[in-house]
């Protein structure tokens, strides 16, 4: 088998669509509405989540996932966070039981803080982590898409399933590297969208480049303290999924976390905003599931608690930023060294 399927149609998963049918030959693409995929067979284009980028003869468009899995020996599953479990219950028994699969996904579920990898190995028996890898780093879909030079990491717990998923993802315009630290790569990837609506709120505020930085920076630091609590290796934050995606999702005006922060900043309402956007906002959900991890894991994450206050509570956006500048004093490095 050479094979390579790509679960979930939005901006992202169709990216990957198009990246693995340039540099590989082709790619099968699954569309869960059956309009939709008819319509993205028959323009050669993502009108609703990738408009302007010409999609390849080679990459296959399907709403039968039975046909689009049939045989792949390398499965991407690119849904968002809040419809994996449906899509899972519809895709799961239908993967080829010694396909590589690999989560794309960016999240943590809101009720428990569990990653991507512990879900599924909850729904499919922890044996599924032996073929599991996860995908990360600063990789906005738009700018892959128009063939924009742009770098990932892929972690998994067996490193030939790593190598093999790195040699099938490789590009010329897309450089990959391995990783073994799966819950790094996952709680940086998923908990830099939370960090992100913080810095589209400074934005917003017109705060300034000094105060972004510190947010970004302080955001960083903790994540780190949250992954070297939860097992995770410190440097994977310094690294693509880390540090490279932060600062890629907090600058960019393709972010959408970044939008979310912004628009609240104007005193919109959450419920206004996500009511008018095409796309999901992944660290709107992933807020609440990185605060849940972090009080059962007993961490300190207090730039994701007030942006909770922000999005869900009612906190005033300029107040939440007042709260983090009165904090009592403290070391820089607090919590970021073992025993500290």
């Amino acid at each position: 088998m050479n094979k390579v399927a790509v679960v979930g149609s939005g901006s992202w998963g169709t990216t990957l669509g198009v990246l693995v049918a340039e540099a590989h030959g082709t790619c099968a693409l699954w569309a869960h509405n059956p309009a939709e995929a008819h319509d993205m067979a028959a323009r050669r284009e993502n009108v609703r989540f990738l408009p302007g980028v010409t999609l390849p003869d080679t990459v296959h468009i399907d709403h039968d996932p039975a046909a689009v899995l049939r045989g792949a020996d390398l499965v991407l599953v690119t849904v968002p966070m809040r419809r994996l479990r449906e899509n899972w219950d519809a895709i799961g028994h239908l993967i080829e039981p010694d396909a590589a699969i690999v989560s794309g996904i960016k999240g943590l579920d809101p009720a428990t803080g569990q990653r991507v990898s512990q879900l599924v190995a909850g729904w499919a028996g922890d044996e599924i982590l032996n073929r599991l890898a996860v995908l990360s780093g600063p990789n906005l879909a738009r700018e892959i898409a128009a063939g924009e030079p742009a770098t990932a990491v892929i972690a998994a717990r067996t490193p030939h399933i790593a190598r093999n998923v790195q040699q099938r993802l490789s590009a010329p315009t897309f450089r990959t590297y391995v990783s073994d630290d799966v819950i790094g790569i996952e709680l940086a990837g998923a908990i830099k969208n939370v960090i992100a609506i913080g810095a589209g709120m400074a934005d917003g505020l017109r705060y300034g480049d000094n105060a972004k930085a510190a947010l970004m920076t302080r955001g960083l630091a903790e994540m780190t303290r949250l992954g070297l609590i939860a097992g995770a290796d410190a440097l994977t934050f310094a690294g693509l999924a880390g540090m490279g995606d932060l600062i890629a999702t907090c600058a960019s005006a393709h972010s959408r976390n970044h939008y979310v922060g912004q628009q609240l900043a104007a005193g919109r309402t959450l419920a206004d905003i996500q009511a008018r956007m095409i796309m999901v906002a992944e660290g709107v959900d992933t807020s609440r599931g990185a605060l849940a991890l972090a009080r059962r894991l007993g961490v300190e994450m207090p730039i994701v608690e007030l942006i909770n206050q922000a999005l869900f509570n009612g906190l005033p956006v300029a107040e939440a930023g007042q709260v983090l500048m009165a904090r009592e004093l403290s070391h820089e490095l607090r919590g970021l060294r073992r025993g500290s």
